[in-house]
């Protein structure tokens, strides 16, 4: 097969994607038609993509309007998901138009961090111990060293996990309004090359990371001690409204939520609730997020309380969202749009944008629920998500 075309001067342009479709069709006699089709200059591209050739073009529905009452996040939104699974978006605006009659959702971030972990491997156990007092003795000078190369990241602790001769070194990091993966990395790169340079005694080997950072990977790490932001959405539900918007009652939900659990515990799953990849998924793909992060993000714990009066309550916590406002892809032209809809574009937004996520996971997984229990999941499947050629 011939190589695709670049051209270092002009790589970025409507040009040179013509010119790679054009060796795609000749070679495999696809018709990328669509794929040619889009409405932004190639130019904005560069750090986003390589050997730029087209899009893919994601259908995006509105729900909503979603009624929030968080730190961050307050008032009325309509919330763009980009997805081609008939039923979500409606699915979606169903549990939003619970919440709202019930008076709104509550929405907090309670933590934010993001890791990068190396390993230090040692002649022995005793001397990987003496270097985890030396790292705790040192921490202020590990600290400047790693903040020399970002002004937004901030290292706020240095979690220590000892096995055998090795002693992994879990950075942790605010990072502003990026997901900050790549800082992190140069971060603690640049802090661990001044640690080596103090004479490390009995190290061997050294590896800046080894897997237990876990990125894109779910992890139990990520589950108790936060990766990204750590956020809750939670409502209380009136009884007669349960059964007026949803068609069933506190009673049902509580009911299939104790089954939900004990599944969920013997599939051993990341997740006891129902679909919260859904909702975070739709919403990351219309708002530019890295959608690899899905892997740490959609994991996360359901909670509920049947109150005497058929009150109910319900929460959802996910413990590693990541997420940004400012970077990557929330700066192309779709993405920028979706995140105006939110009001959620660019510096001092992010933790409004995490909590918007939840509150919306938090509408899916009630809406769900309540189509189980009512026995209206295949019918509304097959109402609005059959779509055959």
């Amino acid at each position: 097969m011939r190589k695709l075309p670049r051209d270092k001067s002009n790589d970025y342009s409507r040009e040179m994607a013509t010119a790679r479709r054009e060796v795609v069709r000749e070679e495999t006699g696809a018709d990328l038609t669509h794929v040619g089709s889009y409405s932004f200059d190639p130019a904005v591209l560069p750090g986003n993509i390589e050997n730029f050739a087209g899009v893919a073009q994601i259908p995006i529905g509105l729900a909503g309007p979603m009624l929030v009452k968080g730190e961050h996040a307050q008032g009325e939104f309509y919330v763009p998901l980009a997805t081609t699974e008939g039923t979500l978006v409606a699915s979606y605006s169903r549990g939003m138009r619970l919440c709202r009659e019930a008076g709104g959702i509550r929405t907090t971030v309670v933590k934010d961090s993001m890791q990068r972990a190396p390993v230090f491997v040692f002649s022995d156990a005793l001397a990987a111990r003496n270097f985890g007092d030396w790292v705790t003795d040192n921490f202020a000078a590990i600290k400047a060293k790693a903040e020399e190369t970002t002004s937004s990241g901030k290292l706020i602790e240095i979690e220590q996990h000892a096995a055998a001769k090795m002693r992994w070194l879990r950075f942790n990091f605010t990072t502003g309004d990026a997901a900050g993966q790549n800082m992190v990395s140069k971060a603690t790169r640049h802090a661990c090359m001044w640690m080596l340079d103090q004479g490390i005694p009995g190290l061997e080997h050294f590896s800046l990371a080894a897997n237990f950072d876990t990125d894109k990977k779910h992890s139990a790490i990520n589950a108790l001690h936060t990766r990204g932001k750590r956020v809750i959405a939670e409502v209380m539900l009136p009884a007669q409204m349960i059964k007026d918007v949803m068609h069933t009652t506190g009673e049902a939900l509580h009911r299939q939520r104790q089954l939900s659990n004990l599944g969920a515990i013997m599939v051993g799953s990341t997740c006891n609730g129902a679909h919260f990849a859904n909702g975070i998924t739709a919403m990351f793909i219309a708002c530019g997020q890295d959608v690899a992060n899905v892997a740490e993000s959609h994991a996360g714990f359901v909670y509920q309380e049947l109150k005497d009066n058929g009150d109910y309550y319900f929460a959802v916590t996910i413990p590693a969202l990541v997420v940004a406002t400012y970077g990557g892809g929330t700066g192309l032209p779709t993405q920028k749009e979706c995140l105006d809809v939110l009001g959620c574009y660019g510096k001092g937004k992010v933790n409004k944008f995490a909590e918007l996520v939840a509150a919306t996971v938090l509408c899916g997984e009630l809406s769900l629920a309540s189509a189980i229990v009512s026995d209206q999941w295949v019918s509304s499947h097959d109402q609005f998500g059959r779509n055959r050629p």
